[in-house]
């Protein structure tokens, strides 16, 4: 891999999306440990302690209820959201320092979350051309109830709620650069892997 990567490219950071049930975290996964160390997850910041066994800048940006507000205040953030109590978002220093290292980097997230992010950094001039995504798209409405049923992790309430979450994040798939029609793990993996090196090897990433 190192081989085929020019040290003179910018790095790139890719976006992946899709709703709960698109078989993203498995792509995502599948990614890092193949592209490893080249390809690293973007690690983002939350307000809420770390839980047995998880590490500082590994896990999480670990930070306080108000050390969190004061960087909102700041607008140190690309985007940042509340779930349930606690705070969530994506400090710019974490995206941008990496980058700058020559580190592509990973980010799976919502279609909220994408939007914002996208927003926010087409006009901030350090990320410039650096930007890719990527939309995961249920072939149909039953496979993704299949696929939330298949789990066994949610009950019928859950998957529902979900299934009506997935509706609107559907809409949004024209935003992306790519959209990947899902088909077998194995078909997903190939494509998403294909996009990524395809990015790789654009001319507009290449340092003059």
């Amino acid at each position: 891999m190192k081989d085929f990567v020019s040290s003179s490219r910018r790095s790139l950071l890719l976006i992946v999306s899709g709703p709960a049930g698109s078989g993203k975290t498995t792509l995502c996964d599948g990614l890092l440990a193949e592209f490893k160390p080249r390809l690293q997850r973007v690690v983002t910041a939350t307000s809420r302690p770390p839980r047995a066994g998880e590490v500082d800048g590994v896990d999480y940006l670990f930070l306080t209820p108000e050390q969190f507000e004061e960087r909102v205040a700041a607008g140190a953030f690309y985007e940042h959201a509340k779930v349930h109590a606690n705070r969530y978002g994506v400090l710019r220093e974490a995206v941008l320092s990496k980058l700058d290292a020559s580190v592509d980097l990973l980010l799976n997230i919502d279609v909220q979350g994408a939007a914002s992010f996208r927003s926010a950094a087409r006009v901030d001039p350090r990320m410039g051309e650096r930007i890719a995504s990527v939309f995961i798209m249920p072939r149909s409405i039953d496979q993704l109830r299949e696929r939330l049923a298949g789990r066994g992790s949610d009950d019928e309430a859950e998957i529902e709620r979900r299934m009506q979450t997935a509706q609107i994040e559907l809409k949004a798939w024209k935003s992306y650069d790519y959209c990947i029609v899902s088909g077998s793990r194995e078909e997903d993996y190939e494509r998403i892997r294909a996009i990524y090196q395809a990015e790789m090897l654009k001319s507009g990433r290449l340092d003059a």
